[in-house]
């Protein structure tokens, strides 16, 4: 069946080429050393407690640094933001490298080398957003989100199984592979010609109205705002929540990992197979369905496990809750990079995913306390609960059903920014709009 056309021009497309190949090279790299880091400091220490707090440190730090990063993204040119985001990754992994070539690496210095990677992301993940805007045409950008997020896919996939096996030759070679990717991150980058530079603004870069500016910009809007805080709070929370206890009851409490590993394996294939066939769904033109479907698949999913014992059933329903939500994702993240105005898209990325990242650390404790509480049974059936509160409203909110329509989007930024054709927002903020990064399409719910 032959390539619809849009695919066939993006791939044509230099310098989308070169930023898909610069995250991929960085993306896989992370994802390495997101599994080396803590068996580092288990090596080092063989304190869990000590390990843990990593991966505290680098929510916290990205969450602290994530709203000031948009603004950045806003005021300078994103290019070279980008390598200057490229050069400084490269320079704190090359550090560490040589801390563990050298025999030791102080915990210190690993928890600076987390929340360095952290605030990198910050910086770098809006400004790709708005670079990517500039180098991919509106009506092309639901087939370049698909894109993106079948690579963010793939690096999970095997960047952990990559980073493990390394890690067992050697606990330098993780680190090494990674800052070879950034430096390969960095030639892409370097090469591309397209640059994207925001309308010059007054006033201090950091106020509280710069700092707000995407977040006033996506509650104006009430389509943005309802899918935001149902779809990437509440099932970004209910999701996580109804993973971690699905893990944690087929791995049979921690004492096999063979039912557990499965359930793991069918999430990032069901992530995998959404991103690769949404070009061909084009989901950017049924979100107001896809949003409420994968909603109820999720209740149905959890009413499922709550009396399935099967390894393999259980793997294969979440793998299709999570094949309509990276579908769902998609479309919703096609929108969101269509109606927002150039002169703001790093603050309303930065806000998108600093929402959508809020609830992330609590899913898998709220699953755990559930599990301690009420048993699996009775764990599924209130996270089913939960996410049924999510899928009512998305399903019945007139907010949730009115969609931008791409084809004004494409042909009409103005005309846009208004779902349900209310009249526009006024500007926002302004007078005008692991040590990895981010990816763009990072901003879409949920994951």
């Amino acid at each position: 069946m032959p390539e619809p056309e849009r695919a066939v021009a993006l791939r044509a497309n230099r310098d989308f080429r070169l930023l898909w190949l610069s995250g991929l090279f960085a993306v896989i790299g992370t994802q390495m050393t997101a599994l080396a880091l803590p068996l580092l400091v288990l090596r080092e220490t063989g304190s869990a407690v000590q390990a843990g707090a990593i991966g505290t440190v680098s929510i916290a730090s990205l969450l602290v640094t994530m709203l000031p990063g948009g603004v950045v993204a806003d005021r300078v040119e994103r290019r070279r933001l980008m390598r200057l985001c490229d050069l400084g990754s490269l320079t704190v992994v090359t550090a560490l490298v040589v801390a563990v070539w050298n025999g030791h690496a102080p915990l210190a210095l690993v928890l600076l080398v987390a929340a360095a990677g952290a605030v990198i992301t910050s910086l770098y993940g809006p400004a790709a957003f708005g670079l990517m805007r500039a180098v991919v045409p509106k009506d092309q950008m639901g087939t370049a989100t698909a894109r993106l997020q079948a690579r963010t896919a793939t690096a999970r996939l095997v960047g952990p199984l990559i980073g493990g096996a390394l890690f067992g030759v050697h606990p330098v070679l993780p680190f090494l592979a990674e800052a070879v990717g950034l430096a390969l991150s960095t030639l892409c980058v370097a090469l591309v010609r397209t640059r994207s530079r925001p309308a010059a603004r007054p006033g201090r870069a950091f106020s509280r109205r710069e700092l707000t500016a995407g977040l006033a910009f996506l509650w104006q809007l009430p389509y943005l705002r309802t899918v935001l805080l149902v779809f990437g709070l509440g099932m970004n929370f209910g999701f996580g929540a109804m993973s971690f206890t699905a893990l944690s009851v087929f791995s049979d409490s921690g004492r096999s990992g063979v039912g557990g590993g499965l359930v793991v394996a069918c999430t990032s294939a069901g992530a995998l197979a959404g991103a690769l066939l949404a070009p061909r769904l084009r989901p950017e033109r049924r979100t107001a369905l896809l949003v409420p479907a994968t909603c109820w698949l999720c209740v149905a999913t959890a009413g499922a496990l709550a009396v399935v014992r099967v390894p393999l059933v259980a793997g294969l329903l979440v793998m299709a809750c999570m094949f309509l939500s990276t579908v769902a994702s998609i479309g919703f993240l096609s929108t969101l990079l269509v109606v927002t105005p150039d002169d703001r898209v790093g603050r309303v990325q930065s806000s998108a995913g600093f929402l959508s990242s809020l609830v992330q650390p609590f899913g898998p404790l709220a699953g755990g306390a559930l599990l301690g509480a009420l048993g699996p049974a009775g764990a599924f059936t209130a996270i089913g609960a939960v996410l049924a509160v999510s899928a009512a409203v998305v399903t019945f909110a007139p907010s949730a059903r009115a969609v931008p329509a791409h084809e004004a989007a494409a042909g009409d930024p103005e005309g846009a920014q208004r779902p349900g054709r209310p009249d526009a927002p006024p500007a926002a903020g302004g007078n005008d709009p692991g040590t990895g990064r981010a990816d763009p399409a990072a901003a879409a719910p949920p994951h």
